[in-house]
Formats: C-alpha cells, sequence, structure tokens
C-alpha cells in the first residue's frame, strides 16, 4: 500500500469530534423524521408521511444521487436511504386490513414474549428512537448506566465510533461474515462473494458517518471493545442471544447487573428491526416514586 494512500486511510478513520447536540436541521434530518413517521402506529400519521414523502420526489433525488461522480460512502448510503423511502412510501396501503390485523397479531406476539422474558429479567423496555442509529443509541444508553461511558460521551456517535475503529482494526475476523453489498457475482466482491477491502474500509466509514443500521456484527465489536457482554432479548428462539467478548459461552448468571441489555424488535415498527434498551425496574420505581413524592 503506497505511502498517499495509508495517510488518506489514516485520515479517514481518525477521531472525529462530535455532532452538536442540537444540529441545523437539513435534508437528512427532514427524511429521518418522515420514516420515524412512517413507521408510526397511527395510521394517519402514516399516510400523511407517505404523502409528503411521495411529494418530495424520493426517486428523482435516488437517481441523482446515484447518478453523482460523488461516489464516496455517504453518498451511496443516502442513495439508498432515499430508494428505502420511496418504496416505503409507493408500497404504503393505509386500506388492508388483513395485512395491518396479521402484522398487529405478529407485533403484539412478539411484544408478549419480550416482556415476559424481561419480567424475569427484572428489566423493562426503555424506548429508543427509531432513527437508524437504535442500535447504537440502546447500547450507549447500557454503558452509561454501567458507568462505562460518562452521560456526556453516551450517544450514537461515541458508540458508532468504536465499532467502526474496531472492526476496521480486527479485518480477519470480520470479512468472512461481510456480503459483497454487490452480491455475489457483483462487481469487487471476492471469489468467496464477500466483501473487498475497498467495500469493507466503505462500510467501516458508513458505520461511523452515516445512520445505516447495526447488527449483528456491529453488536460482536463493541462487546468486544467495550469487553462486556452484551445481552439481547427477542420474540423466538432462543430468547436471549448472548455475545461474550471472550468469544466462549456465557456461564454467568443471566441476572448479572454488569452486562449490556437490549431488546430486538422485527414487529414494533414498520420499517422492520429495531433495537431498545433494557433498563431495571428499579429504576422506574424509584424515578415514579420521586415524581409522586414531587407531585402529591
Amino acid at each position: 500500500m503506497g505511502s498517499s494512500k495509508k495517510n488518506k486511510l489514516k485520515k479517514a478513520f481518525s477521531p472525529v469530534s462530535q455532532p452538536s447536540t442540537s444540529p441545523e436541521i437539513d435534508d437528512d434530518e427532514l427524511m429521518d423524521d418522515l420514516l420515524a413517521q412512517l413507521d408510526s402506529k397511527d395510521q394517519t400519521v402514516q399516510a400523511e408521511s407517505a404523502k409528503v414523502l411521495q411529494e418530495i420526489e424520493i426517486n428523482q433525488q435516488a437517481n441523482a444521487a446515484e447518478k453523482s461522480q460523488k461516489k464516496d460512502s455517504k453518498s451511496r448510503f443516502l442513495a439508498r436511504k432515499a430508494k428505502k423511502a420511496a418504496e416505503l412510501a409507493s408500497s404504503y396501503v393505509p386500506n388492508d386490513a388483513a395485512e395491518d390485523a396479521r402484522l398487529e397479531k405478529e407485533a403484539k406476539q412478539e411484544e408478549v414474549d419480550i416482556k415476559r422474558v424481561c419480567d424475569e429479567l427484572g428489566v423493562q423496555i426503555y424506548e429508543i428512537n427509531p432513527d437508524g442509529h437504535c442500535l447504537f443509541s440502546a447500547v450507549a444508553d447500557q454503558l452509561a448506566l454501567l458507568s462505562i461511558l460518562p452521560s456526556s460521551q453516551a450517544n450514537y456517535a461515541t458508540v458508532r465510533l468504536t465499532a467502526c475503529n474496531y472492526i476496521y482494526s480486527h479485518p480477519d475476523d470480520f470479512l468472512p461474515f461481510l456480503p459483497s453489498a454487490n452480491g455475489e457475482d457483483g462487481p469487487g466482491a471476492t471469489r468467496e462473494g464477500l466483501m473487498s477491502q475497498r467495500e469493507f474500509e466503505s462500510y467501516c466509514l458508513s458505520i461511523r458517518d452515516t445512520a445505516v443500521w447495526g447488527g449483528e456484527p456491529e453488536i460482536l465489536a463493541l462487546s468486544r471493545a467495550y469487553n462486556i457482554p452484551i445481552h439481547v432479548v427477542q420474540s423466538g428462539r432462543p430468547p436471549i442471544v448472548i455475545h461474550n467478548p471472550t468469544g466462549t459461552p456465557y456461564d454467568g448468571d443471566m441476572r448479572d447487573p454488569r452486562v449490556v441489555r437490549i431488546s430486538y424488535h422485527r414487529r414494533m415498527y414498520g420499517l422492520g428491526e429495531h433495537y431498545n434498551s433494557l433498563r431495571p425496574k428499579s429504576m422506574f420505581a424509584q424515578l415514579s416514586q420521586s415524581i409522586h413524592n414531587i407531585v402529591p
């Protein structure tokens, strides 16, 4: 690798300053807000959001972004995001009663399953905003509760940066499980259909710089980077997916307080996968008592 490329990569993966807590509203934020509203359980809100998404001609934005000569990771992510929003808006069917009933039934069953496990663990769901950063925000909330991160740094940007840096510095642990975004036979894919080195670098930067969804690779990276088990409560089998930083089976107490606990939802939000933080019920009880003492 030439020195110029090394310097470029070093600059790309160097620490970045945290975003302002009150950023100026831009097109990306508008898109996030509309996607979150389209994800609402309120059909009126869904319909209005779908209409707005269609009216701003997202398809044209996506096509323009793809044709742009600027092909960095953020541009590609924004193009995919615009396409996803366009597909969701165009496929929204407000009067499909049968489909709505099926999804509602699955969502209720998922809620029952997750609540049962939460009750056994003595934890309760703390809802995270469904904005694409949910996994990282949920983990950040847990790390703050465990005093692993100070409250000033307990945000998705900090956790995204940690995941990015860990994955990038441990390619052998992750590349074998990362399929090429262009498909097995697509341009840039390896013979095994995995990400090329260039795709891998772009993937790492997208974790750090965009609202791309996080999943299993990022959870594993965060467990190892912060050296703490991450337990994911879900509906189905197994009810708790355990990510141990050592890579060995977890043999501790499932109620161990020194564990990051998050919940994984397939149906709670219409856009698909979502993560929430699981806080001890004692915290909610203390908060409720404090409010009761203030407001008799």
